[in-house]
């Protein structure tokens, strides 16, 4: 998959009351016809997918916050965060900032609907976020301050990392994991999607603290097996991967990742002892 990258700065700083709109069918997937020519979608990747050349910023980490998201201004931030990193504009495009917006409501409210239990075919999702006090990233980039900020009990923070837990059979458009066989699998098969981090704090051990958080959130919910996919040329991902416990299942058909215009990804699955949330 591709690098990480940047967009020019959004224009809004906070999260307005936002109507209702139609929902993204699939993870972060913008159909082309709605796509400016200008604009190239970046699918979801892994945290530790870096630009080679990239100056990161180092963070105290006693400061990072690793939690599920529980209001709506921090779905917001995430969501926002996303479209920051999933996808690359040109600064030149028309009306660049309201495409950009477009996208972040897209996936807030379809994260929203996840979050929610509302969405077909999926049992549970959690959105997990690494946050940071605004104070402490102030002066790494205004454009994530600004787009990627919420407030939680009074305090100002920024989400610079994000993941989400999904309990379901399969994911959309992706090959389904084989374990555990039989009824339970809807019950105790898990997947972990939308994966990213601030590009300024790469390198800081946030992507592995997000997958280590999505493992003890899915062992309290009784997930025995735990599933991520990711693109077969994205070789810093399946290092994240491998290092949190992951090992190769199976991978995705050469001729169903030309149909859906996309890398080959492979699926890379972790157990996980059992402990039921009560």
């Amino acid at each position: 998959m591709a690098i990480l990258c940047s967009i020019s700065p959004s224009s809004s700083t906070s999260h307005p009351h936002l109507p209702s709109s139609s929902l993204s069918r699939s993870f972060f997937r913008l159909p082309q016809s709605s796509a400016s020519s200008r604009c190239r979608l970046r699918r979801p990747i892994a945290a530790a997918q870096l630009c080679p050349q990239e100056t990161t910023h180092r963070i105290d980490k006693s400061l990072v916050q690793i939690s599920e998201a529980m209001t709506e201004d921090e779905l917001w931030a995430a969501a926002c965060l996303r479209v920051r990193s999933f996808y690359e504009f040109d600064p030149a495009t028309f009306r660049v900032q309201d495409h950009r917006r477009y996208l972040a409501e897209r996936e807030f409210e379809a994260l929203k609907e996840r979050v929610a239990g509302k969405r077909e075919g999926f049992r549970r999702v959690s959105c997990i976020n690494a946050t940071l006090p605004l104070s402490h990233v102030l002066n790494t980039s205004d454009d994530l301050c600004a787009s990627c900020k919420f407030t939680e009990s009074g305090e100002e923070r920024v989400v610079v990392g994000s993941l989400d837990l999904n309990n379901c059979h399969h994911l959309p458009d992706e090959i389904a994991g084989k374990k555990p066989e039989g009824i339970g699998a809807d019950f105790a098969r898990a997947y972990i999607s939308n994966v990213c981090v601030a590009k300024e704090l790469h390198r800081n051990g946030l992507g592995y603290a997000l997958i280590a958080k999505s493992k003890i959130v899915a062992e309290k919910w009784g997930i025995s097996d735990l599933y991520v996919h990711v693109a077969v040329n994205n070789i810093p991902a399946k290092n994240l991967y491998m290092k949190g416990g992951f090992i190769f299942e199976s991978d995705e058909p050469a001729w169903q990742a030309r149909f859906l215009d996309r890398p080959r990804r492979i699926l890379l699955w972790t157990s996980l002892p059992v402990k039921y949330e009560l």
